[in-house]
């Protein structure tokens, strides 16, 4: 039996208590947005309201004496500092579809469920209006709502610990030249969720990238090129699909591999099955040191002797659908990339038929 996309419903074990507000930074045109759906959690729906410290830092929220009382109300956090995690019964995110992609990195475990207001510039994973939100929030609020549970990738970046020592005078005991010595002292690793895509690129460098890529322990190919993109179906429609890539249903359970200006014209994107275990890491060969980012963000140098290991998560992140997964993602593509949008085709007129 295959599940139906449209068969995935929100339902509450217990009515919902608290809820984490995302609101894009240095936005003028979403205060009052902002202020607004505050006012209608905590007052109306008495809801316990989780809001970031550096949003209240904003002038023109610490200035108006009006929202006083309600920010009053608000439990606070810092990002990298605070955990909330097992805090939160829901998300709601106002802004463009970064902050679907900043509330996936506040939960590195279990993820609640995202409802993402669109008032930014995509709006791609964002299927909400805010013109009726009283209405919208009290259908989650109550459990009436579609659910697309898009997966996530778990990667592991383990890196050779280098401690850079400066030699006196440029010279060591033995008596060797050298400005400076490379010592490995262990490694280091860091793990992270990841909602769109794994970028690895040649940085800086005028030289080609040159990584391998093991799928499942086996060499599958040798990527030559600008980089490469691993991306989850959520991502296959963001920088993926800018390189050439097909693009995905996020229902559908797949890692997308694609490459960035490819050296090869026959190397064309790939889809794997979700679930297997992806490794990048430089060729043995390669010129140059390679660089990584993770939804964009976190950015950080890739040497020989590093690893990046990429699988699927089994934390996806519940997305709560306008109408359903199907009618949401097409009415996007055609919205937000104009997909297959053409003047359409005359028809013969009757006469020259005849």
């Amino acid at each position: 039996h295959i599940q139906d996309p449209a068969s995935q419903r929100l339902t509450w074990n217990k009515p919902p208590k608290s809820v984490l507000v995302i609101k894009k930074i240095r936005d003028a045109s979403l205060l009052q947005p902002f202020k607004e759906l505050c006012v209608y959690l905590t007052e109306v729906n008495n809801m316990i309201v989780y809001v970031e410290k550096k949003v209240l830092e904003d002038p023109a929220i610490a200035n108006d004496e009006n929202f006083g009382p309600v920010k009053k109300k608000f439990c606070t956090f810092r990002e990298d500092y605070d955990d909330i995690s097992n805090q939160i019964d829901f998300i709601i995110c106002l802004g463009g579809d970064g902050t679907l992609l900043y509330a996936s990195s506040l939960f590195q475990g279990s993820v609640p469920p995202v409802m993402a207001f669109h008032l930014g510039s995509l709006g791609f994973l964002t299927p909400f209006n805010f013109e009726n939100f009283q209405s919208q929030v009290t259908q989650v609020i109550e459990g009436n709502a579609a659910l697309v549970l898009r997966s996530r990738l778990k990667v592991k970046v383990v890196k050779e610990h280098r401690e850079k020592t400066t030699v006196q005078n440029g010279i060591e005991e033995n008596g060797v030249v050298s400005a400076s010595l490379e010592k490995e002292v262990g490694k280091q690793i860091m793990q992270y969720q990841i909602l769109n895509e794994v970028v690895v690129d040649r940085g800086p460098s005028s030289y080609l990238s040159n990584v391998d890529v093991f799928l499942d322990g086996h060499l599958i190919t040798t990527v030559q090129g600008d980089g490469v993109i691993v991306s989850t179906p959520t991502g296959s429609t963001a920088y993926a699909a800018a390189a050439g890539a097909s693009m995905i249903h996020p229902n559908v359970p797949a890692i997308m591999i694609t490459p960035i200006c490819p050296h090869s014209l026959s190397f064309r994107p790939i889809v794997v099955p979700a679930g297997v275990e992806l490794k990048i890491m430089l060729s043995p060969d390669a010129r140059n040191t390679a660089w990584v980012s993770f939804d964009g963000r976190k950015r950080q140098e890739i040497c020989h002797g590093d690893s990046i290991s990429i699988t699927t998560s089994c934390y996806p992140l519940p997305s709560i659908c306008f109408r359903d997964p199907v009618s949401d993602w097409f009415e996007s593509l055609a919205e937000c990339l104009h997909w297959n949008v053409r003047k359409k085709q005359n028809n013969f007129a009757v006469e020259e038929e005849e």
